[in-house]
């Protein structure tokens, strides 16, 4: 695993945070095979109320990150260089329907999100999903350690039918 390429992901979404747009979220998980983490990234409205690291829908309102793509992130062939602040600054740009959607204050989970990014330094990558389901009381990590669980962050708020 090429933690620093990855772990890029992650920090733009803290960058994007700074900016104004803490109601961006993240779903991370593993790929169906194993070998590749996962990163959704997509308005607090598109995650679970029951769950807040799990995808509501897929939909336009969520740009998917794979470590397949190594530092081709999101399908880009022009950021692998750049430094997570400059990253988001091409997000905003590339993807302004879903920053915008996610734009206002959400002080709960960017304080969960800064406690994440600190379990999980500097080797791991959070995971809410694999192919044994979804994680339900805690998110799980992969990387350069084992046994590191992460808190769930605060809900989302798609609220399904089967939500209750």
């Amino acid at each position: 695993m090429n933690y620093a390429v990855y772990r890029k992901v992650l920090l733009m979404v803290s960058e994007l945070h700074v900016r104004g747009y803490q109601r961006l979220r993240i779903s991370p998980g593993v790929s169906p095979t194993g070998f590749h983490w996962r990163c959704n990234i997509t308005p607090a409205s598109n995650i679970l109320s029951s769950h807040g690291a799990i995808l509501a829908e897929a939909s336009d309102l969520v740009a998917c990150y794979s470590s397949a793509s190594e530092a081709s992130y999101f399908n880009w062939k022009d950021a692998a260089h750049l430094t997570p602040s400059r990253m988001a600054v091409l997000f905003m740009e590339r993807y302004s329907s879903l920053v915008r959607a996610g734009h206002g204050s959400d002080w709960l989970y960017a304080g969960w999100y800064q406690e994440m990014l600190g379990i999980t330094y500097p080797d791991l990558f959070p995971i809410a999903y694999d192919d044994d389901g979804d994680m339900e009381d805690c998110l799980g990590a992969i990387g350069g350690r084992e046994g590191v669980t992460i808190p769930l962050p605060p809900p989302g708020e798609y609220v399904s039918t089967s939500d209750g």
